[in-house]
């Protein structure tokens, strides 16, 4: 997830494992050239690590490099996904809570990220799906057919998203509330998409400029409410 220098050539990494979940792992002396651990540290990598348990940290005793992801870093565009993805994982997972299906969506969006023929729309909806999937595997998931509201099955209107109010409230209930985040009827129909955990399918998907802003404008929002509630 991330990495931090300690001292004078030691580096503090931040993983998230299958069989432990987030670990904060010291590497001593991992700065330095002759270093046996650099191989299989660096962000992004897929590695089989070994730890003991230390005073201060618990302290990497080997690294061993599975899978690079090249195709990944050949892509300035996955690059920037791949460490948003870092951050939202770092804000949100805390404490050492070993998840498999968090792992394994990981795993799957690091793998496709990893394609190299992906088209730049396709992997910006990669972004979308690893966030609206994992936020739903934290316990955020939302009714994305029902007014959070009245409970009414949706219909095409004006619809808007409410934090608060815990999802999307339809037109009459909206009137109501005076809410001030409306989002597109093509959004939500992708978000519906990306919830359904079919990643091949992201290729295929279509949406005009305006969905994918109101898709980004609704992703961050309902991302920033549920940090700024969990700080």
């Amino acid at each position: 997830m991330k990495k931090k220098d300690i001292g004078e050539a030691d580096r503090l990494f931040t993983f998230f494992t299958r069989d432990f979940g987030k670990l904060e792992l010291l590497a001593r002396a991992e700065r330095k050239i002759t270093s046996k651990l650099r191989s299989g540290l660096e962000l992004f990598y897929f590695s089989e690590v070994e730890f003991i348990q230390g005073k201060a940290y618990k302290t990497l005793t080997d690294a061993i490099l599975i899978e690079r992801f090249a195709g990944l870093r050949k892509s300035l565009k996955s690059v920037a996904i791949a460490s948003q993805i870092a951050e939202i994982s770092d804000s949100l997972l805390k404490g050492q809570e070993p998840d498999e299906r968090i792992w394994n969506l990981f795993y799957e969006i690091f793998r496709k990220l990893n394609d190299i023929r992906l088209k730049a729309e396709t992997r910006s909806f990669v972004y979308h799906y690893f966030l609206w999937n994992f936020l739903a595997l934290l316990g955020y998931q939302l009714d994305f057919y029902r007014c959070a509201s009245c409970q009414k099955k949706l219909i095409p209107e004006k619809i808007y998203f409410s934090f608060k109010k815990g999802g999307l409230i339809c037109g009459k209930c909206s009137q109501e509330k005076k809410l001030e985040n409306p989002i597109s009827l093509n959004a939500i129909k992708l978000i519906r998409i990306l919830l359904k955990k079919n990643l091949s399918s992201l290729p295929r998907i279509k949406a005009e400029k305006q969905d994918l802003e109101s898709l980004k404008e609704i992703s961050n929002y309902y991302f920033s409410e549920i940090l700024r509630e969990t700080q």
